[in-house]
C-alpha cells in the first residue's frame, strides 16, 4: 500500500501580514506548513530598532492561530559575516551597496533554504511579492500584480 505524501512547506514568518496570509493559504490547500522565524540582527541595547521581539510575538500568535509549528533560528552571525561586513567594506571603498539585496540572497534564502531542508521541507514560501508561472515546464518568477509592491532587486538576486 502506498502512503500519500503531503507536501511539507516551510514558510518564512516575519510577523507581517503577507507571510501570515501565505501560511494560511498554503494550509488551506492541505499542505503541511511549518513556520520559520529568522532573527538576523543582535539587539544589544534597549533601542530595539529592528523590533525582533515584537515580530516574534506576532509570528508566534499567527502560528498558534493557524495550528502551525514555529521554529526560530538566529542568523545574526551569518548576517554580520555575509551582509553587514561586506556592506562596511564596500562603503569604505567609496561604493554605496544595498545590504537588503545581499540579505535576501545570503540569509533570507540561502540560510532559510538550508534550514528548511534540514526540517525536511519539500518547498519554501514567503510573503514577498511575486507571481509564479510555468514556462517550458519550469517555474518562473514575474513581478507581482500590484505595481506598488515590487521586489525587483529581491527577485533578481534570488534567480541569479
Amino acid at each position: 500500500m502506498e502512503s500519500a505524501h503531503t507536501t511539507h512547506v516551510v514558510v518564512g514568518i516575519s510577523g507581517g501580514v503577507d507571510s501570515a496570509v501565505a501560511a494560511a493559504l498554503l494550509k488551506d490547500q492541505g499542505l503541511q506548513v511549518t513556520g520559520l522565524f529568522m532573527k538576523n540582527w543582535e539587539e544589544d541595547d534597549d533601542v530595539a530598532y529592528c523590533g525582533a521581539a515584537e515580530d516574534l510575538a506576532v509570528a508566534e500568535t499567527v502560528c498558534a492561530q493557524l495550528g502551525v509549528r514555529l521554529h526560530t533560528v538566529n542568523f545574526s552571525h551569518e548576517y554580520w559575516e555575509r551582509v553587514f561586513a561586506v556592506f562596511l567594506r564596500e562603503y569604505r571603498a567609496g561604493r554605496t551597496p544595498n545590504p537588503d539585496v545581499l540579505c535576501n540572497k545570503e540569509i533570507k534564502f540561502r540560510e532559510f533554504l538550508d534550514y528548511a531542508e534540514h526540517l525536511g521541507a519539500d518547498a519554501i514560501a514567503t510573503g514577498h511579492y511575486a507571481r509564479r508561472e510555468t514556462q517550458g515546464g519550469l517555474p518562473t518568477l514575474y513581478k507581482g500584480a500590484d505595481s506598488r509592491k515590487r521586489s525587483v532587486l529581491f527577485s533578481v538576486q534570488c534567480i541569479s
